[in-house]
């Protein structure tokens, strides 16, 4: 029973030889989609961050606008250029706000377009490696259904050799 034992334990090797690198192959490509698609996702969030960078820096330009009216409408009823020279300041201060939210969110947008660029890129990746996945999965799974039933087979019969065995020695052989 020994020596069924060893001829069982080689005939399953046999099959997972067939397999070869292939199970790992298919694990490592999904570790790296996965990795891909966490990738994917932290463009989208820093998009998603930008977009409402943006959106403040409208806001912002908005108020500097409606600042810059009101401003506009109390210079008409200065009473002394004092108040003239501060109100001018207070104008001047807001046209530059909204100058700076403008050159702020042409930045903005350009950084979305380059964000976009790394999106489309890693999407690619992501469509190629997992072609290349599908592949080594359908081939797989053609393996592993050509041999299911001849190793569940070997495995009973494996096991039904291992009860012939003594304990001690069945212990000592499945540790080395």
């Amino acid at each position: 029973y020994k020596g069924m034992l060893l001829t069982y334990e080689n005939l399953i090797d046999e099959i997972n030889k067939l397999r070869g690198e292939l199970p790992m192959e298919v694990k490592d490509l999904e570790d790296e989609i996965e990795g891909y698609n966490t990738r994917l996702q932290a463009i989208e969030n820093e998009i998603n961050d930008i977009k409402d960078d943006i959106n403040r820096k409208r806001n912002t330009q908005q108020e500097a606008a409606a600042l810059l009216k009101k401003y506009e409408k109390q210079q008409e009823n200065v009473k002394n250029s004092r108040e003239f020279e501060a109100i001018n300041k207070e104008i001047e201060l807001q046209e530059l706000e909204i100058k700076a939210c403008d050159k702020k969110i042409k930045d903005a947008h350009i950084e979305i377009e380059e964000f976009e660029l790394q999106k489309r890129n890693t999407q690619s990746l992501i469509d190629a490696k997992q072609e290349i996945l599908n592949l080594k999965q359908k081939e797989l799974t053609v393996i592993t259904e050509e041999t299911a039933k001849e190793e569940e087979e070997l495995m009973k019969k494996r096991a039904s050799a291992a009860t012939s065995v003594e304990p001690r020695l069945l212990m000592a052989y499945e540790r080395i």
